[in-house]
């Protein structure tokens, strides 16, 4: 969602996973394949520490994961695309409560991104990019890693992608055309969504973002000197 991430040369190569994901599901089968870069998978395990019930799935293409690798023919070890293919076809067992309790202490990052970015809410450095948006950035395994304030009723530039975006709300909720994203969601987006990002107007919005590509801004130069004055 930077604005910086529209001046990177346009030969980045995506790097995120050597399929394309565009649903939470299909990241979650990235993930339980070990497929994902340390970013996205701290991104995911956050995810899973805000909505522990989501483990579930996990936990179901885990054990669909084994029952298609005892099913399947010989193959070789990193065809991950049969390997998913079959998870998906296959039929999930039926869902049981397994007894979770939210993990995540108000106030504080889940655990996965206090380790990786090694700052609390309350520690972050912010550097301020637009009047009412602010952001700590860096790179991790060939991604773009940021954390992002939004001021309540902030509308972030109105962009499209080079490669993938997912984004993980923390605090608060944002609204773009896809609908609403609120704590513990995870947004799945690429250069097929253009999306303005909005936070809501009862209190900011914090998200974790992962980026393997630089973004493309789509507003119009009226709109986009709007968000540079706030």
């Amino acid at each position: 969602m930077t604005t910086k991430q529209s001046l990177k040369a346009e030969t980045t190569e995506t790097v995120m996973v050597h399929e394309h994901i565009d649903t939470v599901d299909a990241l979650m089968a990235h993930y339980v394949a070990g497929s994902l870069p340390e970013p996205a998978r701290v991104l995911v395990e956050s995810h899973l520490e805000m909505k522990p019930d989501h483990r579930l799935l996990v936990r179901d293409l885990e054990l669909l994961a084994g029952e298609a690798l005892e099913q399947m023919p010989e193959a070789p070890v990193g065809d991950r695309k049969a390997l998913l293919a079959a998870v998906f076809a296959s039929t999930p067992p039926a869902e049981e409560n397994d007894g979770a309790t939210k993990l995540r202490v108000a106030g504080s990052f889940p655990k996965a991104i206090r380790d990786l970015v090694g700052y609390d809410v309350d520690t972050v450095p912010w550097k301020t990019k637009l009047p009412g948006f602010k952001e700590y950035s860096t790179d991790i395994d060939g991604c773009e890693v940021s954390l992002m304030w939004i001021k309540a009723g902030r509308a972030l530039p109105a962009h499209t992608h080079k490669g993938m975006e997912l984004t993980l709300v923390l605090d608060g909720a944002f609204n773009d055309s896809r609908g609403r994203f609120g704590p513990g969601d995870i947004s799945v987006a690429d250069e097929s969504v253009d999306h303005r990002p909005i936070a809501e107007k009862d209190r900011p919005c914090i998200a974790f973002s992962v980026l393997d590509a630089p973004i493309k801004l789509t507003g119009s130069f009226r709109q986009f000197i709007g968000d540079l004055i706030g």
